[in-house]
């Protein structure tokens, strides 16, 4: 990770600002003011640190950590810039690798438009480590509708040796023709990492890719697979 692209100073702490004296506005924010509606008498909070502080202010101590696994250590180091960009210069979020505690922090900066940035950085950083392209990643930036769902083949049925990578081995395909065939037709992204299977899309169309997968893991033979995402695939253009 090149030094100068991790500034270890993009976290550093918002100066204070300096305390009003007893003097000056400070003394008029302290005064003691009398509503004239309901004659309730209550104090005037002044815009130091020590009062309540803004919605703003909250947000910026906002913090993600999203850990990195070992085997993609040297992945997010290689296509660091295309991930340090649309963060930075797009959502206004600040980000850094944790070299020592092997995370990607994010952080809500003075600039950023919208708290609801700092989710959807941090998914797409987490779709990237799942092992999804930078640029399939970055649908999750511009798409709000857009969520990435995992599970185990062992969440669908229990195999244990040649029978999981069989298993495997079906959802790829020759070439990973079925996975490619599955993506296709449900407008998905698939990654298939040993047992662990990750899709990236919208609800519904994670839907129709999930039922594809457990049905070749099950042991459907992928030309009845095919058939049915085709038929529902059609059902649903006719819809919209």
């Amino acid at each position: 990770m090149e030094a100068e692209n991790i500034k270890a100073d993009a976290f550093e702490p918002a100066k204070r600002a300096p305390k009003r004296g007893a003097s000056g506005s400070g003394q008029q924010d302290m005064e003691m003011q009398v509503d004239e509606a309901t004659g309730i008498e209550g104090q005037v909070l002044g815009s130091s640190l020590a009062s309540a502080p803004p919605k703003a202010k909250r947000a910026r101590s906002e913090l993600r950590k999203v850990s990195v696994p070992p085997h993609r250590y040297s992945s997010l180091k290689e296509h660091w810039m295309k991930i340090f960009t649309p963060v930075v210069e797009h959502m206004k979020l600040q980000i850094r690798f944790n070299m020592k505690a092997r995370q990607v922090e994010l952080r809500v900066g003075p600039e950023t438009p919208d708290i609801a940035n700092l989710q959807r950085g941090a998914d797409f950083v987490r779709a990237f480590l799942c092992g999804f392209e930078v640029d399939d990643a970055l649908a999750l930036l511009r798409l709000e509708d857009l969520f990435v769902e995992s599970f185990e083949i062992k969440d669908v049925k229990t195999l244990r040796g040649d029978h999981q990578s069989r298993a495997i081995g079906r959802l790829a395909g020759k070439g990973g023709r079925t996975k490619f065939t599955i993506e296709n037709v449900t407008k998905t992204r698939i990654v298939l990492a040993d047992s662990k299977i990750h899709i990236l899309g919208s609800y519904q169309n994670i839907q129709l890719a999930r039922r594809a997968v457990c049905n070749l893991i099950l042991g459907s033979p992928p030309s009845k697979v095919y058939g049915n995402l085709r038929a529902v695939a059609s059902r649903l253009s006719e819809r919209m």
